[in-house]
């Protein structure tokens, strides 16, 4: 009898990459997912949908009993949101109800989160690398969100693993997708000019070491995830550029012009009720001087060996962004 996995945010982009490595393993999946949801990419997978209530601690207990789900993988989350308050709601309690619910029932083995590196924050020197043991420091309240649903987590009585992967790419990925297209526009912009060390890791290979963790035993496990490399704020683009055979035009914008620029933005979508694509804070991320990561421990106890680096990954995603006609 096949075991069971729950796998939340199944109709993102990481979701997808999760739900495929699930079922490549052999696992029954259980797909959660909203009545709005749209999952038509997924239904060449064998997987079972089901909706979830986080807010009802109750409901999400008899739907353990009922399931029986041997692990979970909880991908759901938000990175866009106009409160401190609703980031703690979606990303923290949300996430403790769930693994609440999965504690008391007992029958799950292993909880697996998908955090942030965010909820570590980055570095303020160049040249150095964080590590799991670097002392926590978020610079957003989407990392704070995150960082507060950790440290809940490990207070309950479940098995839990969570990962802290830097910025996801590949295909589907809409966010930072942008860019490319941008660049595909002929233009290659830059918010002020301070050099910078950035981190990525390729979808799939985020989906691939989160399904390994299921088979982990003992207690509680994190773990910082990219591809284990650290680049320059140029070699994204360069390396887009070179796979398009495009050129584009580099420039640098004050970082005083899009603070008043943004500020105008959310004052405006605020009053539509509408949440800001990118927000003032999300600066303090965008902008930060060093996101390189030491994934040594994710390689000694996980076997953690990304197949991807931002090179081949962007190759492969531009291939797939053109079949797929969201590239011309």
């Amino acid at each position: 009898m096949r075991e069971k996995v729950l796998i939340t945010g199944a109709s993102g982009f990481l979701g997808y990459h999760i739900i495929n490595a699930a079922v490549k393993e052999g696992y029954e999946v259980y797909a959660a997912v909203r009545k709005s949801s749209n999952v038509k990419h997924l239904e060449h997978l064998s997987v079972n949908y089901i909706e979830l209530d986080y807010k009802d601690g109750a409901v999400l207990e008899k739907l353990f009993e009922e399931k029986g789900f041997d692990y979970v993988i909880h991908a759901a989350g938000t990175t866009k949101a106009n409160s401190e308050a609703e980031y703690n709601l979606v990303n923290n309690i949300y996430t403790i109800n769930l693994a609440t619910a999965a504690a008391k029932i007992k029958k799950t083995k292993r909880f697996v989160f998908i955090s942030s590196l965010a909820s570590i924050g980055p570095s303020k020197n160049a040249g150095e690398t964080i590590t799991e043991s670097t002392p926590r420091n978020p610079v957003t309240a989407y990392g704070k969100s995150k960082l507060n649903a950790e440290n809940n987590l490990k207070k309950l009585d479940i098995a839990s693993t969570i990962f802290r992967p830097t910025a996801i790419y590949g295909p589907r990925e809409k966010d930072i997708f942008i860019v490319t297209k941008t660049l595909c526009k002929g233009i290659d912009p830059y918010i002020g000019r301070t050099a910078q060390q950035l981190s990525f890791v390729y979808g799939p290979d985020m989906g691939e070491i989160a399904v390994k963790a299921l088979k982990q035993t003992g207690g509680n496990f994190d773990y910082n995830i990219t591809d284990g490399k650290s680049y320059s704020r140029y070699d994204y683009a360069d390396i887009v550029k070179d796979i398009l055979n495009k050129k584009a035009v580099r420039f640098h914008l004050p970082l005083p012009i899009i603070k008043a620029a943004l500020f105008l933005v959310e004052k405006m979508n605020r009053a539509m009720n509408k949440v800001s694509p990118v927000s003032i804070e999300k600066l303090n991320e965008l902008t930060a001087v060093n996101w390189a990561c030491d994934i040594s421990k994710a390689k000694k106890e996980l076997g953690f060996d990304p197949k991807f680096d931002l090179e081949k990954g962007l190759r492969a995603s531009v291939d797939w962004y053109r079949e797929n006609k969201w590239l011309k």
